[in-house]
């Protein structure tokens, strides 16, 4: 049996990228304190995760907002909020049926953007599809179908490559596809995280992808692009993008650990 996935793993550059991001996981996970606060930390990398997403889908707020106000207006916001706090919800189902999950994120994400009838259904022909990162056209209705199904081949099959590089799949893919219309960025960063979670790296949910994704935001849209075109160096680009948001998350993690520390 091939193992596609594996096969990513050995393009040239990859292995070092992944390795440097595990590296700084374990350092994270080893924090004293996670002993007794792993709880909070998870909690306030959630927060953080999902104004990260916010932001990348083009909408302006803060930390300090997101503290105090129970109610966003904004749905972007909204629905990012409400993908981060039913994340961990969702890893036995992104294991087994990764497709029904990958609904329950756009339920989540698009509530109150999108009607009801659309909710957790990729787009049909006539469907509008949000484009905030500009990476032009999406694939048809029909492609999408495809690369869905395939995807959720892969990640139902073994594999031997590092959750990072399923991850970074993961995110690629679904935002090539856009397989939504509008929430897709949301979706794609959730479903990155919780592949981390879900195939061990970060089983307490303490990193946010997303956060790196965001410091890095001036290489995302162009390592994006470079995964679409479909090349082998192409899809390493990807995979050292995500693997250095997920190191810069984990960093970031370390530091509310600090701070936590601190009092």
């Amino acid at each position: 049996m091939t193992d596609a996935l594996a096969d990513v793993a050995n393009l040239p550059g990859v292995a070092g990228a992944v390795d440097d991001a595990r590296s700084a996981v374990d350092r994270l996970l080893g924090h004293r304190i996670l002993r007794r606060r792993s709880a909070e930390v998870s909690t306030e990398s959630a927060l953080r995760g999902a104004r990260a997403s916010a932001v990348l889908d083009g909408v302006d707020v803060t930390l300090d907002e997101l503290r105090i106000t129970e109610t966003p207006s904004d749905p972007v916001v909204q629905g990012a909020l409400r993908v981060s706090a039913e994340l961990g919800t969702l890893t036995e189902t992104w294991r087994k049926a990764p497709r029904q999950a990958l609904a329950r994120l756009h339920v989540l994400a698009a509530a109150d953007a999108v009607e009801s009838a659309d909710l957790g259904r990729p787009r049909s022909a006539d469907g509008p599809v949000i484009d905030v990162l500009a990476l032009g056209a999406a694939p048809s209705p029909s492609e999408v179908a495809l690369r869905l199904d395939a995807l959720s081949g892969l990640l139902t099959e073994p594999t031997k490559a590092p959750a990072l590089v399923v991850a970074a799949i993961v995110h690629g893919e679904l935002l090539t596809l856009r397989p939504f219309g509008w929430g897709d960025g949301i979706v794609a960063r959730a479903a990155q995280r919780l592949t981390l979670v879900a195939r061990g790296l970060d089983p307490k949910s303490l990193v946010a992808p997303e956060v790196g994704h965001l410091e890095l935001a001036d290489d995302y849209a162009e390592a994006l692009r470079a995964y679409s075109s479909g090349t082998s160096e192409g899809v390493a680009q990807w995979i050292g993008h995500c693997s250095a948001a997920v190191a810069a998350a984990a960093r970031d993690s370390q530091a509310i650990c600090e701070a936590f520390m601190r009092g």
